[in-house]
C-alpha cells in the first residue's frame, strides 16, 4: 500500500505542475473549462500558483520535509474540493472526471504524508 500512496503522490505533483503550466499559458482547454464553470480568466494564473506550489510542497515532503508535504496534500484536498463543487454548483458535469480524478491524487498524497511515511 505505501507504494501506491508513493506513486499516487508523485503523480499528483506532476500532474499538478502540468496543469498548472497549461494554465499560464493559457491553453484552449483550460480557457474553454474556466469559461464554462465562470471562473473569471484574471483568476486563472492565481489558481495556477496555488496547484504549483502544493507541487513543490509534495516535492519538498519527498524529500524530507514531511510536515510540509501533509500541509500541500491537505491544501491540495481542500483546493480540489473546492474545483469539484464550483462543477457541481455550475451543473457542468460531463468534464467532472478531471477535477475529481485531481481529488482522488490529492487525497491520496494526504493518506501518504499522514500515515508517516518516510
Amino acid at each position: 500500500m505505501t507504494s501506491v500512496l508513493l506513486i499516487a503522490t508523485v503523480t499528483c505533483a506532476v500532474a499538478n505542475v502540468s496543469v498548472a503550466v497549461a494554465d499560464y499559458v493559457r491553453a484552449p482547454f483550460v480557457r474553454a473549462n474556466s469559461a464554462e464553470v465562470h471562473v473569471p480568466p484574471w483568476a486563472v494564473p492565481y489558481l495556477a500558483t496555488l496547484k504549483l506550489a502544493g507541487a513543490v510542497g509534495l516535492v519538498a515532503g519527498l524529500l524530507g520535509v514531511h510536515r510540509l508535504g501533509l500541509a500541500a496534500a491537505i491544501g491540495l484536498t481542500v483546493f480540489f474540493v473546492g474545483a469539484v463543487l464550483v462543477h457541481v454548483r455550475t451543473r457542468v458535469f460531463h468534464n467532472i472526471a478531471f477535477p475529481g480524478v485531481y481529488l482522488l491524487l490529492a487525497v491520496a498524497s494526504t493518506g501518504f504524508f499522514a500515515a508517516g511515511v518516510r
